[in-house]
């Protein structure tokens, strides 16, 4: 079982059923021509332009991935996450029942056992970041912007947008195309999870 890391938003849209597919820059990227390997178990490409070898997603099909996201203990001792938190008698994200601010904690810090969204990893594939289409930024959770009831925004154009908040710094955005591990999901219950999970271990 591996960890994977949702910003709020994409925590919701998982939780909506909305969002079954994810988009991560490979690293390092490769160059030119590459060779895909789609080996069952042991999916990953094979650059030998620039001497880079054997490049491997994080993931592979079957892995079973639970979702850091951002959560907090709040007053009661009970752990709650940001994605669906609101306090029913103060209306707010920031403030418990008892007024004490909710201190949230970052993603990366959240342990294996606070975890309630796994997910089993069904494909990956290769393409370029701007190969995606309209119906695959939908599947990236991503809606389109009405004004007025026109679009306004596709689906596909605040995919971009998005994906330029959280890559753009590091080199990775919109503009620069790069290659990227597209990985699809299906959500399944913490039992079933759990269940797969001691199956691999006997």
């Amino acid at each position: 079982m591996k960890p994977i890391i949702f910003s709020t938003p994409m925590v919701q849209a998982i939780l909506d059923g909305r969002k079954t597919q994810t988009r991560r820059v490979i690293i390092p990227q490769p160059d030119r021509f590459f060779e895909v390997d789609d080996t069952p178990g042991n999916f990953h490409i094979y650059d030998v332009e620039w001497g880079l070898g054997r490049i491997y997603p994080k993931y592979q099909v079957g892995d079973i991935l639970w979702v850091r996201e951002t959560w907090a203990t709040v007053s009661s001792g009970i752990i709650e996450y940001k994605a669906t938190y609101i306090e029913p008698y103060t209306g707010s994200t920031e403030i418990d029942h008892i007024g004490k601010k909710i201190t949230w904690r970052p993603s990366i810090h959240m342990p294996r056992e606070a975890a309630r969204i796994f997910l089993k990893v069904t494909n990956i594939r290769v393409e370029r970041l701007q190969e995606i289409t309209e119906e695959y930024a939908i599947a990236e959770g991503m809606s389109k912007t009405l004004v007025d009831g026109v679009v306004f925004i596709s689906a596909k154009g605040n995919f971009h947008v998005f994906w330029d908040s959280l890559n753009i710094k590091r080199g990775y955005g919109w503009d620069t195309n790069p290659w990227v591990w597209v990985v699809e999901f299906e959500h399944m219950s913490k039992g079933e999870a759990l269940l797969k999970e001691s199956e691999v271990e006997k």
